[in-house]
């Protein structure tokens, strides 16, 4: 299937917790009236992350669709118009990031109920060009990070290489998505000798320092 996810910033004024419920229970049915949708979550930040302050997106939605066509459709139907429009009563729309992207699962396991799910923001290290990344990314230290024992978890959402064709630089290079039973497990992960040797790798394809993350919990709309 074809997927594209779109990162979400509230608009201006408006509390998180109106943000969520009007995105969950006014927004998403019109999502799910769209035949064309095969599947569609929402992702929404934990409360919590705000503690320090405003967090760089504020949920992301995931669809998926059978084909690249089938998208460009949806584009052009009137339920498409309708939920567009609709994003002026809750969105901040320019800072809206669209990304259709190519997945990769790493670990396929069984995600429990009320996980949680760490969403990163990738790029790649500076002067490193595009194949010899996606390359490391997933087949060298997606094994290594398939290692933590307590991610149910894990994807890779590369960024489509059609992107780079219409913008210089897009914002993003990919995600990496991994679910986790709770906080508390994530925080666990970070103790083991297996998330040390992840963060050991990362020079070899990241930027220096921590990349930007939002921890979330997701709610399946369609599907």
């Amino acid at each position: 299937m074809f997927k594209v996810i779109a990162l979400l910033k509230r608009k201006p004024g408006m509390t998180v917790e109106d943000f969520q419920y009007y995105w969950r229970y006014k927004h998403g049915p019109l999502v799910a009236g769209c035949a064309k949708v095969r599947r569609h979550v929402q992702s929404n930040a934990l409360l919590r992350g705000y503690q320090k302050g405003e967090l760089l997106f504020d949920g992301i939605s995931e669809t998926w669709f059978d084909s690249a066509q089938v998208y460009e459709a949806y584009q052009h139907d009137p339920a498409s118009s309708v939920i567009l429009a609709d994003q002026a009563n809750f969105v901040d729309r320019s800072r809206t990031v669209l990304m259709p992207v190519d997945v990769h699962v790493i670990k396929d396991g069984v995600i429990s109920d009320d996980a949680v799910k760490s969403i990163e923001f990738v790029n790649r290290r500076p002067g490193m060009t595009l194949e010899p990344f996606r390359e490391y990314w997933r087949n060298v230290h997606g094994p290594i990070a398939s290692r933590i024992s307590v991610i149910q978890r894990y994807e890779q959402n590369h960024l489509q290489a059609s992107v780079y064709e219409a913008e210089a630089i897009p914002p993003y290079d990919g995600l990496a998505i991994t679910w986790f039973a709770s906080t508390a497990d994530m925080k666990k992960a970070t103790t083991t000798a297996e998330y040390a040797a992840t963060r050991a790798d990362e020079p070899h394809f990241l930027p220096d320092g921590h990349l930007p993350i939002i921890i979330t919990r997701e709610h399946l709309v369609v599907g």
